[in-house]
């Protein structure tokens, strides 16, 4: 079997786009397509987790196809092409680098990482704690760019000394929350079940936990407990059931 290389994946895309291309392939933008290159980093770690190296390799393949995409649209247009993207990407690993292409040092994982957000923060012109949590982008799940945008606005001082301090926040925004929808103001409602989330992160975060992957056994977990109890109905609707029956059913699962 041929063993292809990143020249090939290249010319694919190029013929592809070509005049006898694919007709689907010919009319994507940037714009339609970026979706895509979301779903597809979601796709290689849930292969990576599947602890399948070849659905792995798969899925980060499915990656690299979307930058080689993007890189041709760029180099249509004349704005970059693929070689500009690695160029780019080399610049930066040994730029922020600066322990080991540099004069600075690092002996341990959190001083590394100290001197690349240093380094980030001169090349991107961040020259404020304000321009930090805005640099932080807005497509990352929620739950993830509120962790990171806290975790900047920490390195400014602006943290709970203890983790008292975020039970009181979030006990003080179930108050706020409850009291929003006695007053029946969605917008209200909304902006406090926001700040809810929020302190509850926070909560996740000075637990050193991280809470994008702590949802997600969450709701897999959820998913596991709702098929013992569908499995428990002999055949009956759960939605024909009644309260007491699910309730019954689903504690049942719990002490399985």
């Amino acid at each position: 079997m041929k063993k292809y290389s990143i020249d090939d994946l290249r010319n694919i895309i190029i013929q592809l786009r070509g005049e006898n291309g694919c007709p689907w392939d010919k009319v994507q933008t940037h714009q339609s397509i970026k979706k895509d290159m979301i779903e597809e980093c979601y796709e290689a770690i849930d292969a990576l987790d599947s602890g399948d190296d070849h659905a792995f390799a798969n899925e980060l393949g499915d990656v690299l196809l979307q930058v080689v995409f993007h890189s041709r649209l760029a180099e249509e247009r004349g704005a970059f092409d693929f070689d500009d993207v690695v160029n780019e990407i080399c610049t930066k690993l040994i730029t922020r680098h600066t322990h080991v292409f540099g004069k600075d040092v690092a002996v341990s994982a959190e001083e590394a990482l100290g001197n690349w957000e240093k380094n980030k923060k001169k090349e991107k012109n961040l020259d404020s704690y304000t321009a930090m949590l805005k640099d932080v982008p807005r497509y990352l799940p929620a739950l993830m760019r509120s962790e990171k945008i806290q975790k900047k606005a920490s390195s400014a001082g602006f943290d709970w000394k203890d983790i008292d301090g975020v039970y009181d926040k979030i006990n003080e925004e179930i108050d706020e929350l409850k009291e929003a929808v006695l007053n029946e103001n969605k917008e209200q409602i909304e902006e406090e079940y926001g700040d809810l989330l929020f302190a509850v992160v926070n909560l996740g975060r000075h637990l050193k936990l991280t809470p994008e992957i702590a949802l997600t056994k969450s709701s897999d977990k959820f998913i596991k407990r709702f098929e013992k109890i569908e499995k428990e109905t002999n055949g009956r609707d759960l939605a024909e059931m009644t309260d007491n029956e699910r309730n019954k059913l689903w504690e049942q699962s719990k002490n399985a």
